[in-house]
């Protein structure tokens, strides 16, 4: 994220909205890049500035809004040379609609940021399409996570190697990926848990700092609609034990015999919008595009951190990990790491479920094909029925397929077995060649 925020910055002009989930590291990495990238840089936090707040609803026009910004800052604003950050902007959402003629006058380089901005943003009358640009910050990913433990960027460039060309990694550099990301399933990607992991290595600070944001998603859930906010707090103390059913799939009924998705689909959508959540919805087909098939009632429900969940588990889920014990189901936590991996790196969360043929655990878009992908956890990973039911029909015609699993790399067919961890390295394809087509309309000119 930090690589793609600096590009944006060095060769767009336009303003920069930075939206995710709490404490997902956003107003850190803003303040990190100002300090570092820009001769000077003025921050203004809506929600503990309430003077900046009031002036900016007030100000009328792009001269008015940075002559008051030059009153409330004693740093100076250097044309070319500022970035100026607002933060928490759904205190003071007249900033959102106003940057267009802040990006207009041209001076300076904003970035906007703030709390459950999923949810706030849609309630802006005129979000300035053209003139603002937005990303969503997600937790670290595993490939961040390892950098942030000290694993040197050359060992992620032959694991990155060693999955490009299909070929078994060093068993020793194999065991010691498979500690780090069981690790990563207790501590997770959140920034302020994965510092006070480095900082102490005390897994009960680790949890106590995640208990600290789990806190606060309760606090935004109290805040949301009173009349629904029970069934919301529900819908997110229910994740964990519906992940750990069979299927995974989250069942209505196991809120209220008489739930309709209908009436409470709103309460769903605040779960996904404020980052919280990540539904996985079912396809009836596994093939593209996928939007098409897809059930939107049928779905499962990931969190946005998978050390959150294992917090949420609350019964020593941490050391069983870290010994491997059998009498858990390590199944949700690994699925849930792999749909926070796939979510980061820009895949819309799927799965296939067929009576006749079964389940596959994900399928995304990849290549203008279906890439489905099983995660296993146990020793029986080369057991995959569903899987084997869908490449041998025909009508799919899907080229390969990857189960992430913790052994090393091998591949049977057209079915390539990959470590967990190499989830890291499954990234959207980007197109190689610029989508350049010129209609020839001679004869009609």
């Amino acid at each position: 994220m930090r690589k793609r925020i600096r590009d944006f910055l060095q060769k767009d002009k336009k303003a920069l909205l930075i939206t995710g989930a709490r404490q997902v590291g956003k107003t850190y990495i803003i303040r990190e890049i100002g300090k570092a990238d820009f001769d000077s840089f003025i921050e203004f936090n809506f929600l503990e500035n309430e003077t900046a707040r009031t002036l900016i609803e007030n100000a009328k026009g792009s001269v008015d809004i940075l002559l008051r910004i030059s009153a409330l800052t004693n740093k100076p604003l250097i044309p070319g040379k500022t970035l100026i950050f607002f933060d928490e902007v759904q205190e003071c959402k007249e900033i959102v609609t106003a940057i267009k003629y802040l990006v207009d006058e041209g001076s300076y380089r904003y970035i906007l940021s703030g709390s459950l901005l999923g949810v706030d943003l849609r309630d802006i009358r005129s979000v300035p399409v053209g003139y603002m640009d937005v990303f969503e910050m997600f937790p670290l990913d595993f490939e961040e996570f390892a950098l942030a433990n000290g694993v040197a960027g050359r060992v992620i460039d032959s694991l990155r190697s060693a999955y490009e060309s299909r070929t078994p990694v060093d068993e020793f550099i194999h065991e010691r990926m498979m500690e780090l990301f069981r690790l990563y399933l207790i501590v997770g990607g959140m920034p302020s848990v994965v510092a006070r992991y480095l900082a102490t290595n005390n897994l009960q600070e680790v949890s106590q700092e995640q208990n600290s944001i789990l806190t606060l998603y309760r606090q935004d859930i109290a805040k949301y609609d009173p009349n629904n906010k029970l069934y919301l707090e529900d819908i997110f103390t229910l994740i964990p034990s519906e992940l750990n059913n069979k299927n995974k799939r989250f069942i209505l009924k196991n809120l209220n015999e008489n739930f309709k998705f209908s009436r409470y689909q709103n309460s769903f959508l605040w779960l996904k919008n404020a980052g919280v959540a990540l539904p996985t919805f079912c396809v009836t087909e596994p093939t593209v595009p996928l939007k098409l098939n897809k059930s939107s009632n049928l779905f499962k429900l990931f969190l946005s951190d998978v050390g959150l969940l294992a917090a949420m588990y609350m019964d020593g889920i941490q050391l069983k990990l870290l010994k491997r014990e059998k009498n858990i189901n390590f199944g949700s936590v690994y699925e849930n790491a792999a749909a926070q991996e796939l979510k980061a790196h820009g895949y819309e969360l799927y799965y296939f479920n067929s009576k006749k043929q079964g389940e596959l655990d994900f399928v995304v878009e990849r290549g203008g094909n279906v890439l489905p992908i099983e995660i296993k956890s146990g020793k029986d990973y080369q057991r995959h029925a569903a899987l084997d039911n869908v490449m041998e029909n025909r009508d799919y015609a899907i080229p390969e397929a990857f189960v992430f699993q913790n052994d090393n790399v091998s591949a049977d067919g057209r079915i390539v077995y990959l470590p967990i961890y190499m989830l890291m390295f499954l990234s959207k394809e980007q197109p190689s060649e610029p989508m350049i087509y010129k209609l020839n309309l001679d004869g009609l000119q």
